[in-house]
């Protein structure tokens, strides 16, 4: 195998569990030569020794423009991860035909099932009823829905329409929903085109009975949803964080929640894991998990068969058909962690 392309496996925080099960070792054993390192990132030294022959690289390895230079036969970048970190020259990449891929839309299904699970228990107040019929404190039928609304027929909102929002409005159409989609980096043309409608931002916040909310950080919007735009949510809106806490001011967020000016559920915080004692677990009317809407094991299963794919396609000379390619305008202007 001395002639084999040289893969360099370097995915933490991924596990072995999660991207290197035992087929997909041997599946990318017989595509070349696999150097693997786990548990931590791979050394500097092991990472430079490597440099030379190396034709793909899976995972989050630092490649600056002096280490692209020390790389003269790389071919591929697979950023196992759901985002682009700052830690690539993505034009310099670019111009060298170096494709530089991200497992994003591997994670897309499952956290548009969880949009779609939290909308429907806060909206009918299910989180509510199973702790009141445990207190024996419960009310039947209508009596008991007096706060309930439903997702059929609603006006719903998504900021955002990337590998999320294209997931989950094929959820949303059973259900008869008017969609408005708000994405500064998209036309109007091509969403109408989507069969979704486009609409400002305010709008977004301020018209529809359930809002997702489903952007990326960028250098544009990271803070953007202050406390004053998210004042003009309605006031019976079901709002669900599912993308990057830091689009919103997540003080402001959880206070207006907290205090009944919106229904909430967040599965994403700005420091993770969120500290034993964070006031935050405390706030009251507020649905939480702990960045649960992705991991599942079936999307670890998409990252692993959408990577094979993709490294198999690379080796061919032929581009990548199932991960996502880094725009180098659009990856820099994102501040992924």
């Amino acid at each position: 195998m001395a002639d084999a392309p040289l893969i360099l496996f370097d995915p933490f925080p991924r596990t072995e569990a999660m991207v290197y099960t035992p087929d997909t070792a041997a599946a990318l054993a017989r595509m070349g030569r696999v150097v693997a390192h786990f548990g931590s990132r791979m050394p500097d030294e092991t990472v430079e020794e490597l440099l030379p022959d190396v034709q793909v690289i899976v995972g989050q390895t630092a490649m600056p423009r002096a280490r692209l230079d020390r790389a003269p036969n790389l071919r591929g970048i697979l950023n196992v991860k759901a985002n682009w970190e700052p830690n690539i020259d993505y034009a310099e990449a670019h111009a060298r035909g170096i494709q530089v891929l991200s497992a994003a839309p591997a994670m897309a299904p499952a956290v548009a099932e969880y949009c779609i699970a939290q909308a429907i228990v806060l909206a009918r107040g299910l989180h509510r009823a199973d702790p009141l019929f445990r207190a024996g404190r419960e009310a039947y039928g209508i009596a008991g829905n007096a706060g309930a609304y439903s997702l059929f027929d609603a006006d719903v909102a998504l900021v955002g329409y990337g590998n999320l929002g294209r997931a989950l409005v094929p959820l949303l159409r059973p259900f008869g929903c008017r969609i408005m989609v708000h994405d500064p980096w998209l036309s109007d043309g091509y969403l109408r085109s989507e069969r979704v409608d486009p609409v400002s931002l305010d709008e977004a916040l301020s018209a529809p009975q359930f809002l997702f909310l489903l952007a990326g950080v960028t250098t544009e919007n990271e803070g953007g949803l202050d406390r004053r735009r998210l004042g003009t949510i309605r006031g019976d809106a079901t709002v669900i964080l599912a993308s990057r806490a830091e689009i919103v001011d997540f003080s402001a967020f959880l206070d207006l929640a907290a205090g009944g000016r919106f229904r909430a559920a967040t599965d994403v915080f700005p420091q993770e894991p969120v500290p034993a004692d964070d006031p935050v677990r405390d706030t009251p009317n507020v649905l939480f998990s702990s960045h649960l809407a992705g991991g599942l094991r079936p999307s670890y299963s998409r990252i692993r068969d959408m990577m094979l794919d993709d490294i198999g396609q690379i080796l061919r000379g032929m581009p990548p058909l199932r991960m996502q390619r880094a725009d180098p305008r659009m990856a820099a202007r994102m501040r992924s962690r």
